[in-house]
Formats: C-alpha cells, structure tokens, sequence
C-alpha cells in the first residue's frame, strides 16, 4: 500500500472519530497553552501574568464547557502524570508571582457550608489544582490510544462540572480584582 493510501486512511479514521473532534481538539490546544504557561511562569511580573491568565482562563472554561459529555467505555482510572513535586513547584512559583496577592476570600468553596464568614484560599493552589486535572488530561490524550483518549475526554469534562470549572470562575475574580482594583498596579500597567 502507498504512503498517501496510509494517510488517507488515517485521516478519514481520525474524522469519523468522536476523540478527533473540532470541540476536543480546540480544547486540547488551549489546555496545552495553559499548562506550558504555569510551568513557565517563573522570572514573569504579576503584571503580565495576571493579565496573561485573564486571557487564557476564559478559553480555557469556554473550551471545557463546549466538551462533549461521554460515558467511561471502562472502570478507566486516569494516570496521575502530575506528581506532588510537579503540582508544588507550580504552585510555589505562582505564589512567587503573586506574592502578597496570592490570598483571597472566596464564599464559593465547599467548606463555606460549614461557616459563616469567607473562607481564605489562594490564588496559587486554585491554579495549580485546575493545572493538574488539565495536565493530566493532556498528557493521557497525547499518550493514549482511541479508548484512552475518549475516556480522558470523559474524565475531563466530568472533572470541569464537578471541580476545577468552579475552581476557574473562583479564581478569575480573584485574578480581576487584582487587576484592576489595585491602584498601584493600573500605574505599572498604564507605563
């Protein structure tokens, strides 16, 4: 069989699979963008960072909420490619940008049921907890076969209803106000 008559059939695969759709494919290039800035996000201001994540952030919930909903084909258990040291060296390098903003009073938590008053949370782990549901989706749809990436697929969106979606709306109020709420910052950011 030719070269060509292999791809083409690879592509017509790839088109009638429900992995390879525009959605999914969308969503994977955002997640991408969004887990190789926090991994770089090292020597950056807050300045930009704060005003790059309120860029990527939006997508990144637009493109989550525009997944398909999918069953598990199997009792799949998504590999955790993201390790603790991985997670802690993103959150402590965000918590580094964001320095004495990092903290905030959030009322959308789930220990909020419980209390009266805000709870303190952080700008650096709500990034870091949305990171590794989104890192280890990409990397189990780059590694997988056609089973394994639809059940990533799966997971992921399972994952964005019932957690980091949250997490992304909690922390982007977070992330407005310090963009423009803080006087000294309009300053810096204006120059």
């Amino acid at each position: 069989m030719c070269v060509f008559c292999i791809f083409a059939d690879v592509m017509k695969k790839e088109e009638t699979s429900q992995v390879y759709q525009h959605e999914i494919i969308e969503f994977v290039t955002v997640a991408v963008q969004y887990c190789a800035y926090l991994e770089l996000s090292e020597g950056k201001s807050r300045e930009e960072y704060v005003d790059t994540l309120l860029k990527i952030l939006p997508l990144l919930y637009l493109k989550g909420a525009l997944l398909p909903k999918y069953e598990l084909l199997t009792d799949y258990a998504p590999s955790d490619y993201v390790t603790e040291e991985n997670y802690d060296i993103v959150r402590n390098n965000i918590s580094y940008v964001m320095s004495d903003k990092d903290d905030y009073l959030d009322v959308f938590v789930e220990d909020m049921k419980y209390s009266d008053t805000p709870i303190l949370t952080s700008v650096s782990e709500n990034l870091a907890d949305i990171y590794q549901d989104i890192k280890n989706f990409v990397c189990a749809y780059r590694d997988g076969d056609e089973d394994n990436r639809y059940n990533a697929v799966a997971t992921c969106k399972d994952t964005f209803v019932n957690f980091w979606g949250q997490k992304l709306t909690n922390v982007m109020r977070a992330l407005h106000d310090v963009r423009y709420s803080d006087s000294d910052y309009e300053d810096e950011f204006e120059d």
